[in-house]
């Protein structure tokens, strides 16, 4: 059971790269009206407030689930604990508090909210059960150089999107997983069509915007 459990896992996280890769095609094809892309006066949309906390919230939910529901065997090792609080902790901010922040807010379309709860509740199961029953690592990988790395996030000034893949290749890179890096890849794939998508409104609507300004990646893209 638990082979097959272990296989189910590792088999969601490539699926999870695979769609990373669908997604940023079609994301480049049709785009997506969400923020400031969403059409004025479209039907059933949500306050930005409403959806960030319903569309992140799974995040935090499903891991906490897990890990009072199950038998967590794995997070009686300090590793185990650590990375699972990176990635809990990252969606107290995001699901808790980030949301009540926003002052002046997009409406959000439902069907977007719809589709990144589903992804949220995915991707919360896979990073939760893997880390809590699944995932081993020695006693000292706390100070092991791939996990010290992940931790290691620099920011540049307005490329929100590459401090948040900066944030899931590290913590990818220090779980030392496919389930990690399926995360990461899918970050880095939908991000990189906002950042293009992004990219392109400011060059239309500022004619002095910095020609040699990147896209999302410092000096590369």
């Amino acid at each position: 059971m638990e082979l097959a459990e272990r296989f189910l896992l590792d088999a969601l996280a490539y699926l999870e790269c695979a769609l990373g890769v669908l997604f940023s095609v079609l994301l480049e094809v049709v785009g997506l009206p969400y923020g400031r892309y969403t059409s004025p006066g479209s039907a059933w949309q949500l306050s930005a407030t409403t959806a960030w906390v319903v569309q992140e919230l799974p995040s935090l939910v499903v891991p906490l689930f897990v890990c009072v529901a199950t038998a967590a065997e794995r997070l009686r090792r300090w590793p185990n604990r650590v990375l699972l609080a990176m990635f809990v902790v990252h969606y107290i901010h995001r699901s808790l508090i980030f949301p009540f922040l926003i002052r002046g807010g997009k409406p959000t379309s439902w069907y977007v909210c719809v589709m990144a709860f589903v992804f949220c509740t995915y991707n919360g199961y896979l990073q939760s059960r893997y880390l809590s029953h699944y995932a081993v690592y020695a006693d000292d990988w706390v100070t092991d150089p791939r996990f010290l790395a992940g931790g290691l996030f620099e920011y540049v000034s307005t490329a929100n999107y590459f401090g948040e893949v900066l944030e899931w290749c590290g913590y990818g890179l220090a779980s030392w997983s496919v389930q990690g890096a399926a995360f990461a890849l899918f970050t880095f794939c939908v991000l990189l069509c906002r950042a293009r998508q992004h990219h392109r409104w400011y060059l239309e609507k500022f004619e002095d915007y910095p020609k040699f300004r990147k896209i999302m990646i410092p000096f590369l893209l």
